[in-house]
Parts: C-alpha cells; structure tokens; sequence
C-alpha cells in the first residue's frame, strides 16, 4: 500500500470566495470514490484552524501500490477533476510514503484513555475530515 497525501490552497479575494473554493476542491475530489481502480481510501478535509500557515484544503488517499498511483495520475476520472478544477488551487504541497510493514503507533494507555474521554462526536456535514 502506498499513502498519498496532497494540501492546497485555493484563490480567493476573500474568506467568502476561499470557503466556496475549498468546498468545491472537496467535492470534485470526493466524485473520484469508486471510479479509480486500486484507489482503497479517500478523504477529504477543509480546515478550520485558519492560522495563516495552514493549507486550505487536504486530501488523503491510500492505494494498494505504487503502480495504481502511477496509474490514477493518468487515469481519466482523475484528469477530469485537474481540468474542472482548473486554477483554483494555488500552493500544492505531496507527500507519497508507504507505511512500515506491522508499525503500528500505539499511544500509551494514559492517552488513549484522555483522548477517549475528550473527543467530541462530529457530525455528518461539518467540515471535519471523516473517514469515509
């Protein structure tokens, strides 16, 4: 399995213009689930720190091998996404690893227990990244 990760910014004159952006980044991205082969998971999150070094936009995908990466970066779904969306992303930051074979970062049993304790549940719509 390989990870690719991808962040943007989006134009846009004003908060207003960014968030319709953004949302439409998300959108055109989310139309690609079940139209790539070899493309297992995919997400897509806007984000909401707004601190001035924070990408606006950020998607998360995983597929089964270099080769099917290689492959959606040509295939037509995808092609078709890059040219609706056009110029809208501006700064485009990549990262492309694959996970070490049985790794498994498991946070001590203190934090684990905190972080269950503290989530908050989020709710279909909002703009959190969910697991889809």
């Amino acid at each position: 399995m390989i990870k690719h990760i991808v962040m943007w910014n989006v134009r846009g004159d004003d908060a207003a213009t960014r968030a319709h952006n953004a949302a439409w980044v998300k959108a055109e991205f989310e139309s690609l689930r079940g139209r790539v082969p070899g493309l297992l998971h995919l997400e897509v999150g806007i984000d909401e720190s707004r601190i001035d070094y924070a990408c606006d936009v950020v998607l998360y995908t995983e597929f089964e091998s270099r080769a099917a990466l290689a492959a959606y970066a040509e295939h037509p779904e995808h092609l078709r996404v890059r040219r609706t969306l056009g110029d809208v992303r501006t700064a485009r930051h990549q990262v492309d690893y694959e996970p070490v074979p049985g790794h498994v970062h498991e946070a001590p049993a203190t934090d684990r227990a905190r972080t269950a304790a503290t989530a908050a549940p989020t709710t279909p719509g909002d703009n959190h990244v969910q697991a889809v």
